[in-house]
């Protein structure tokens, strides 16, 4: 036979195979995004089926403490939170620098907004970041302020293919405000009525030298992202060194990802107890190991995690880990009635983070976020104090209970598994 018909014949059988693959491929993913979206839809049906149902977040109080020349306050209720952020702001001399992932144009976004606009009406300097993907769904007249706030509204997309550089990919996740360099919060709480008082979340305020963490943070990305007409802010150094606070910062720009490795060296020094709260927690397979490994030294691994999260996807795809980190020793508790949405670990009553970091793909390789760490036995014991709180409002799920659950849920959660990619 001829070398030229081998070719031609080689070649269609490769076509041939090509199209089959792709076409596979094609009809597998459709049939993902099929199961996905009718998982979504039954989710809604539910939530619209409990809407009568719509218990409150507990109205706990702040936790102070002194971290060296620090005053650290933690805060679990959203509504206290927010009165004294909005403080803050109306006693702020010199400039305000707020970041908020989410923002909602409902009656607590509008106090938020009504204190950055009189704070530059009596001359502070205001600059305020938002995401805008995350908020799409705010009325655009909302958005618009006067033009004595500085507006940075994080762009959907960017200039430039995302798969060709990866310095343009992430979401602005973080959640920040720094007053005067004096007073600073950080933590999961987004701006709007729901988060004030029907879920569980985790910030701090630091009063402080520590305060310089989040302030430079701002800053840096402030200056990177600015359009030519928006001003440059003022970028300091610090005298402080050695400091029991430190902001580890993800920035995609710069491609650094140090929360995760935050995470990664806090799990291997542990020796007694490991305990985290996640509103999704998709642990990759290093975080994954590491957690098992503590577990199987004797460290008491706890995770804290909502019963019902509000992107049922997430919660699906986390749930695929279970079995694995139930056998391994790990202790799962499952927050119930409201969503708890912190991310927060201490370990060893030593070490204690809080910031907006979930452990997942889009959190600790994907998104721009911040995570405070915070090196302190006293800062750690209030941490401890609010899990263990915590645990009174949650039920555990013990490996007999999970091991017995429907066969649809083994179904979905291999089914949708691969979707831990977009989460």
């Amino acid at each position: 036979m001829p070398t030229d018909l081998l070719t031609t014949d080689a070649r269609d059988l490769l076509r041939s195979v090509r199209r089959v693959t792709l076409r596979t491929a094609g009809w597998a993913v459709l049939g993902q995004l099929s199961l996905a979206a009718g998982v979504v839809a039954a989710d809604a049906i539910r939530k619209r089926r409990d809407e009568g149902d719509d218990p409150s977040a507990p109205a706990d109080p702040p936790l102070h403490v002194d971290v060296e020349d620090d005053r650290i306050t933690t805060y679990t209720y959203g509504r206290a939170l927010y009165d004294d952020m909005i403080a803050a702001i109306d006693a702020a001399q010199d400039y305000v620098y707020l970041a908020s992932y989410i923002w909602k144009g409902d009656s607590v976004g509008q106090e938020f907004k009504d204190a950055v606009i009189r704070a530059a009406e009596r001359g502070v300097t205001v600059c305020v970041v938002f995401d805008g993907f995350a908020n799409l769904v705010v009325p655009r007249s909302f958005i618009r302020f006067p033009g004595s706030v500085h507006v940075m509204q994080f762009p959907v997309l960017r200039p430039g293919l995302p798969l060709l550089d990866l310095r343009r990919t992430g979401r602005d996740h973080r959640k920040i405000l720094v007053v005067d360099g004096l007073v600073g919060f950080v933590g999961g709480y987004n701006i709007g009525e729901l988060y004030a008082t029907k879920w569980r979340d985790t910030h701090v305020r630091v009063e402080g030298p520590g305060v310089w963490e989040l302030q430079n943070a701002f800053v840096d990305f402030w200056n990177r992202h600015r359009r030519p007409a928006q001003p440059e802010l003022v970028d300091s150094g610090t005298e402080r060194w050695g400091s029991p606070l430190h902001a580890a910062r993800n920035e995609p720009s710069r491609l650094v990802y140090p929360v995760r490795a935050l995470y990664l060296e806090a799990i291997d020094r542990a020796m007694h107890r490991i305990w985290i709260t996640q509103g999704y927690f998709i642990p990759d397979p290093e975080v994954l190991e590491g957690l098992l490994r503590a577990a199987k030294r004797g460290v008491d691994v706890r995770v804290i995690m909502p019963e019902h999260s509000n992107h049922v996807l997430a919660d699906i795809v986390a749930r695929y880990y279970w079995s694995e980190l139930l056998e391994g020793g790990v202790h799962l508790h499952l927050y119930k009635d409201v969503m708890v949405h912190a991310k927060t670990a201490t370990v060893d009553g030593r070490w204690a983070t809080v910031g907006t970091a979930n452990i997942d793909r889009l959190s600790l390789r994907g998104n721009y976020e911040i995570n405070l760490e915070i090196i302190s036995r006293d800062q750690a014991e209030r941490m401890e104090t609010v899990f263990r709180r915590d645990l009174e409002r949650c039920e555990e799920m013990t490996l007999d209970r999970w091991r017995g659950r429907p066969w649809y849920y083994r179904v979905l959660e291999r089914s949708l598994r691969p979707l831990e990619a977009m989460l």
